[in-house]
């Protein structure tokens, strides 16, 4: 199984370091940013990385994880015209996007296709007890509050990690 992530900050940097340190260690991801030292608070990432790509990054932290696992990145900033082609070959894709104009593209190319994707909505803000798992259908879930909009609500480690954790968890479950 190949667990596809579009994004790689808070959310796709902890997802893909949560499945690593689980056993699943085949991982396609894509991003064009690099790192930032406001990214550390939540982020898998460190000081020394700073100014880096954040994908070729996310390799090397993954690699000291498991280096023998499977980690197919690139430097991309994705659109209509790359992201379906660049998660052909993934099993699950996971929404590690910030903003909602690629939340939407992702949703439009994946929801009803053969791939299982996982989106995420509302982790801004301290409150976490209000964070759920809405599976849409057996091939669409939902993670997060739904409501606390990272553009109204600063981030925060426990709560992106918690997201990220649960992320991991539906992957588990799907591998299965």
């Amino acid at each position: 199984m190949k667990i596809g992530i579009a994004g790689v900050g808070g959310i796709g940097s902890n997802v893909a370091m949560h499945l690593v340190r689980s056993g699943i260690n085949n991982l396609k991801f894509g991003d064009f940013d690099k790192i930032e030292l406001s990214n550390l608070n939540r982020q898998f990432y460190f000081k020394e990385q700073i100014g880096q790509y954040k994908a070729e990054c996310l390799k090397e932290n993954l690699q000291a994880i498991d280096e023998k696992g499977q980690y197919e990145y690139k430097v991309i900033k994705f659109d209509g015209s790359n992201l379906k082609s660049y998660f052909e070959d993934c099993d699950i894709v996971v929404d590690g996007f910030d903003k909602k104009e690629y939340k939407s593209l992702l949703v439009e190319e994946f929801y009803g296709s053969d791939k299982i994707l996982i989106s995420v909505s509302g982790i801004g803000g301290k409150d976490s007890s209000q964070i759920e798992v809405i599976k849409k259908n057996s091939r669409f879930y939902i993670v997060g509050d739904l409501k606390s909009d990272t553009d109204k609500y600063a981030t925060y480690s426990h709560k992106v990690g918690i997201v990220a954790g649960k992320i991991a968890e539906i992957i588990l479950e799907e591998e299965v």
